[in-house]
Parts: C-alpha cells; sequence; structure tokens
C-alpha cells in the first residue's frame, strides 16, 4: 500500500492528510490504519518520528462523534508529547467538529475541569489523569478508544501500574492500541491483560544506514565540554540535538555553549511546562540551533531537520542510543552521530556495541582544542559524588593543545583511551 485512499479511511479524513502536505503513508502507517479502522486492537512497533501520531489518529478522528462525550483516552509519557499529539489531532479533524484537551501537571486543574466538560478526546500524562479520576472531575465511562503512545519510555519511568489503574476505570468493550519504539517483555505482558487478539505490527528503524556516520572520540573529562563547543563551532550543520544523562549536566552544557557564544538551549524535566513548551518551539522555528536534552524530555517529540546528534553522555541503556540516533539521517537525509568519551562512559559504550553488533562506529583523533573556563564546574562537582557528572580541574584559561591536527581514523568498531588504557574489539 503507497496511498491513503487504499487503507479504507473516509474521503474527509484523505483531505485532512493531504491538507497536513503528506502525500504517502509511511510504513507503520501503512501496516497499522487498515487493523485501526476495522476496530481491532493493535500493537505497533516502530522508532520515533515514524508517523505513529497519524496512524492512531485516524482510528480517533474516524470512530469518535462529536457532541457525544469523551470517547478517546491517549496517554503519553511527557507534557511536550501530549500537547504535540494534541496539535497533531487538532489537524488531522479538518472539517470534522471535535474538542481535544490535553491533560498534564505543572499547569492549573480548574481551567482543565472546565476544558473536559466538553472534549471528546484527551491526550493526557498519567499523574495528572489520576488526580482528576480521584476529583471525578473525568468520565471514563464512554471511553471507546484508548491509546498508550511511547509505552516503552512509559515503564522506564515508572508509570506502569499508573496506567493500569487508568485502564482498569475504562469500559471493557473498547479498542486499544499500544504505539512504541521497543516492545519490551513488560509491554508484551501489559498487553496479555488488557488487548484482545492484538493484531503486531512492525516498521523498520526510518533511519538510512547508508547516509548515517556515527564516530567517537576519546577525551579527559576535564576537556569534554571544550572539545564539544569545538566540534559545533566548526562542523557544518543544521538543527543540532546535544544528549546528557542528568539534568544538572543538561544544563552545565548549555550555559557553557551559551558562554561560548553557541545558539543553545536546554530542556528536561526540571523546567516549568511553558519553559519547555517554549523552547521546543524556538528549536523548531530554528531560533536557536542547539537544543540540549536528557531522555525522558526529548522522547517522542517530533523534530525535523536534525543533521547532528551529539552524546555528550553515553547512555545507560543501549536501546536509548538507539533512540538517540534515530533522530537524524531521515527522509534521505545525511546525519551524523559524534560520541564524545571520557573515563566514565566506557562501560556505557561497550553496551551500545555489544548489543548492536550492526553499528560502525569510527574512532577519530583529537583535534587541537582551546582550554575554556568552564561555568558551574564547581556545582557539578559537589553535586555528583559517584563519578558520572565529576571533571578534572579545569582552573585557568589557558590555551591547551590537545591531540594532533590529523582526522585519520583508528578503523571501526574499536576505542581506548589512555586513563585507564583500554581496547575494545567486538566479539562476533
Amino acid at each position: 500500500m503507497n496511498v491513503f485512499e487504499e487503507l479504507g479511511i473516509s474521503d474527509q479524513l484523505i483531505k485532512a492528510i493531504k491538507r497536513i502536505g503528506i502525500t504517502k503513508p509511511t510504513q507503520i502507517q501503512g501496516k497499522s490504519i487498515p487493523h485501526i479502522i476495522q476496530g481491532k486492537d493493535v500493537i505497533g512497533e516502530s522508532a520515533t518520528g515514524s508517523g505513529k501520531t497519524l496512524a492512531f489518529g485516524c482510528g480517533i478522528v474516524e470512530h469518535v462523534v462529536p457532541g457525544k462525550g469523551l470517547q478517546a483516552l491517549i496517554m503519553t509519557p511527557t507534557r511536550e508529547l501530549a500537547e504535540q499529539v494534541k496539535d497533531s489531532l487538532v489537524k488531522l479533524s479538518y472539517e470534522k467538529p471535535l474538542n481535544f484537551i490535553a491533560v498534564y501537571g505543572g499547569v492549573g486543574f480548574e481551567p482543565q475541569v472546565r476544558d473536559l466538560k466538553r472534549s471528546n478526546v484527551v491526550v493526557a500524562t498519567p499523574g495528572r489523569l489520576l488526580d482528576h479520576l480521584s476529583q471525578r472531575t473525568i468520565d471514563l465511562s464512554k471511553v471507546k478508544l484508548l491509546v498508550l503512545d511511547e509505552a516503552d519510555r512509559m515503564v522506564d519511568m515508572g508509570f506502569i501500574d499508573d496506567v493500569k489503574q487508568i485502564i482498569k476505570q475504562c469500559p471493557g468493550k473498547r479498542q486499544t492500541l499500544f504505539f512504541s519504539a521497543t516492545i519490551s517483555p513488560q509491554i508484551v505482558k501489559l498487553a496479555d491483560q488488557f488487548m484482545v487478539n492484538p493484531e503486531k505490527v512492525f516498521a523498520e528503524n526510518r533511519v538510512d544506514p547508508s547516509k548515517l556516520k556515527q564516530v567517537y572520540y576519546n577525551i579527559d573529562k576535564n576537556m569534554k565540554i571544550s572539545l564539544l563547543i569545538h566540534l559545533l563551532q566548526q562542523e557544518k550543520s543544521d538543527l543540532v540535538m546535544v544528549f546528557c544523562n542528568s539534568r544538572k549536566m543538561t544544563d552545565f552544557v548549555s550555559d557553557n555553549l551559551r558562554a561560548n557564544k553557541v545558539r543553545a538551549i536546554a530542556i528536561h524535566g526540571g523546567l516549568t511546562q511553558n519553559k519547555r513548551l517554549k523552547t521546543i518551539e524556538m528549536f523548531n522555528e530554528g531560533k536557536v540551533s542547539v537544543l540540549v536534552c536528557t531522555d525522558v524530555a526529548a522522547r517522542g517529540l517530533h523534530i525535523d531537520n536534525v543533521s547532528h546528534i551529539y552524546n555528550y553522555d553515553i547512555p545507560k541503556d543501549a536501546n536509548d542510543y538507539v533512540h538517540r540516533i534515530g533522530r537524524t539521517a531521515r527522509a534521505g537525509e545525511e546525519g551524523k552521530v559524534i560520541n564524545l568519551l571520557c573515563d566514565y562512559d566506557h562501560d556505557n559504550f561497550s553496551r551500545v556495541l555489544q548489543e548492536h553488533r550492526d553499528f560502525t562506529i569510527e574512532k577519530l583523533e583529537k583535534p587541537y582544542i582551546d582550554r575554556i573556563r568552564a561555568v558551574g564546574l564547581d556545582n557539578m562537582r559537589r553535586s555528583d559524588s559517584r563519578g558520572s557528572g565529576r571533571f578534572g580541574n579545569s582552573r585557568g584559561s589557558s590555551r591547551s593543545s590537545y591531540g594532533s591536527r590529523s582526522s585519520g581514523s583508528s578503523g571501526p568498531r574499536r576505542f581506548g583511551g589512555s586513563r585507564p588504557r583500554r581496547s575494545y574489539q567486538r566479539r562476533d
């Protein structure tokens, strides 16, 4: 199937899809939409940004009836994703008078209560949704379509018990859709408990390996921020995402990028909701060129034109590495992933190589770089006594030549460092 007319959806919905500017379904859309329109339960696995929202959105727009109360509930792991999904559904329901609301914490409760009274579709994070259920300000008795979006991330974030509690308050006779970047055993168990003979659909990763270049540098930890700034200033790029493993590190990196005239902005769970939404808006509109983020804050967000992914920290979960790099090299465009490794990244990077043996990650020699005076360094030292966020002494702003000018490679799938000296070879 390569056109929406063949997927069994109405002319009105086809018109709305074309108005958005989409002319051809993605793989996950082509495989899942026919089942969804037929009212079947569906488990869909595909990467972030592969079109899952439009897939389940087609079922919502086709089956929800205006003026008949709340009939569709979508649960998402983050506030930003809830807003993004709601906005996408509004565009998809063009010329159909449906009322949508995004429900999440960090904003006023009473305005949500008012809007819930006339909503047909609710997109919600589990915590705030439970608040409304406990206050009896939301009625799920007429829900006929339930969607769990980014299900694996909800499991990772510890929402599984909240999700179960919410599902149990929905009618037993309903259509249930689970969409996720990966289908973990916990999701399979959840599906066994709450779904009826679900259709399982899978889509290949949208990243084109032939257009994705992955590299890494070995660097002393007290030179890591200096190397990042150097590369951002030297690399020709469109939008850039820099991933960190913690909120404190995200703030540290973004503060230092801005201090060195790099147009950067941070997003993580510690920011207010208005700030987080404004951050995504500024990045999508190109008002800033570098988004420094944690996995939780960035997961599920649809962001186009990302040319470079920097892993300032290597994630502990190898699947998170895959989610990160899947944001570039899309739709025929080239992309680059740059990993910055110091001594505390080696174990995580080894895990990535072990679990994803098909990756070719090339080692690059360290360039000559200026050693910058890092701002907020003392706070970072005090905040992390376990080593994963510690930095070495960087007092002063002395010029340092680090490595050679050569950008040659020592070959793929190996990396080593001098503190301690380690060699990594893939075992097949």
